[in-house]
């Protein structure tokens, strides 16, 4: 009897000390935060703005031009040639097909300068969480940004100690 106490004792001290190396430590910290708080997000969503509503004025004098070229055009239909309205339709047609190939470059142009200003902020941020997750020795750390795979985030937020890292 002795010795099966002994036995039991060394078997739940064993399997207690094996569940708690088997349990690692997690943490999470909601990313699209962070990158909102880093002072470069601020001005990488100033530019991206900036260059938004540039391209938005010129599409916009584009389909004003457009507009006045339509309005012309139908009120001079009837004192023009058959000819001279077969150009005119053909070059309504061309501007038309230019304001739509200048809105797809505009978007190409504005997702290539977004991916050029938050691209440094991701590997800064990504950087930061790693060294915090190491110091901290977070074996797994989780992204529980909205809409995100994390259905409970009861666990550490190592945001604030991140952000300390990159001194915001």
């Amino acid at each position: 009897m002795k010795h099966l106490k002994i036995v039991l004792i060394a078997l739940f001290t064993f399997g207690a000390i094996s569940f708690s190396q088997a349990q690692s430590k997690i943490a999470h910290i909601d990313s699209n935060e962070l990158i909102e708080a880093m002072p470069d997000f601020q001005d990488a969503r100033s530019q991206m703005t900036k260059l938004q509503n540039s391209y938005k004025s010129q599409i916009e004098d584009m389909h004003k031009e457009l507009q006045e070229k339509s309005e012309r055009y139908e009120a001079e239909v009837s004192e023009q040639t058959d000819e001279e309205n077969e150009r005119r339709m053909v070059d309504f047609q061309e501007s038309q097909q230019r304001i739509y190939e200048f809105q797809q470059k505009a978007q190409e142009e504005l997702e290539t300068k977004q991916e050029e200003l938050l691209s440094p902020l991701f590997q800064k941020a990504e950087a930061a969480i790693k060294k915090v997750a190491k110091e901290k020795g977070y074996e797994y750390v989780l992204d529980s940004t909205e809409g995100g795979n994390v259905l409970v985030a009861e666990g550490h937020n190592m945001l604030p100690e991140v952000k300390a890292e990159l001194g915001i």
